[in-house]
């Protein structure tokens, strides 16, 4: 029994963590980034910056290590199912967000209009522009709370698939390695490792070939 509740809770964290990164993946429903300005050309007295470093080869598997960590942000964030999901969840939120400029743009010109003709409408018609007014608040509130219940749903959807697949395949990378423990290192506490104790390449590698040969979804 202890055995299995290990097991579980091991899991359990491995959930944790897959839904960390996939959270941290979404895109806010309404934020609005700002475009970066473009980059100054160049002058004959600038100095050129300086080359990026080469990339370093990765660190060998230690021989005869019996533990391994992943990073599972690193996962949800490089691997093809990761980009996948926050594509998914990138052109709903955009979807929402513009539905919900053009409710707000409806109350902006109603307001406009009643700013600018009140003094000249008789009491009922301004009365009901009023009551106009109100109503389309009450759809643009009720239409912002229907997206953001949307685009959660969708990230739990997203990550519950991400999961479902993560699992047996981070056990498929510790079972052909000779593994005991693969810890989470964002969840275990861990402050240094070998680097060669990261198998996350391997399981994006795997990860991005079940993607590739996995029967499309109907």
């Amino acid at each position: 029994m202890s055995e299995r509740k290990g097991r579980d809770n091991m899991k359990a964290r491995f959930v944790t963590a897959a839904s960390s990164g996939l959270l941290l993946m979404a895109a806010s429903v309404f934020a609005q980034t700002p475009a970066k300005p473009a980059p100054k050309p160049a002058t004959p007295t600038q100095t050129a910056p300086a080359a990026p470093a080469a990339a370093q080869p990765p660190r060998p598997f230690p021989e005869g290590a019996k533990i391994a960590y992943v990073d599972v942000q690193q996962i949800a964030s490089e691997s093809s199912e990761g980009k996948a999901a926050r594509t998914k969840i990138d052109e709903l939120s955009t979807k929402k967000t513009q539905d919900l400029q053009q409710r707000q743009k409806a109350i902006q010109d109603a307001q406009q209009k009643l700013n600018t003709g009140g003094s000249v409408m008789s009491d009922t018609a301004r009365d009901q522009a009023e009551k106009d007014i109100e109503r389309l608040q009450r759809d643009y509130q009720r239409a912002q709370q229907d997206a953001q219940e949307e685009v959660q749903s969708l990230t739990r959807d997203l990550q519950n698939d991400f999961q479902r697949k993560l699992l047996p395949l981070i056990g498929q990378v510790a079972a052909e390695k000779g593994l005991h423990m693969v810890f989470s290192a964002a969840d275990s506490g861990l402050v240094w490792a070998d680097p060669g104790l990261n198998i996350t390449p391997d399981v994006i590698k795997r990860l991005n070939t079940f993607a590739a040969t996995a029967p499309a979804a109907k």
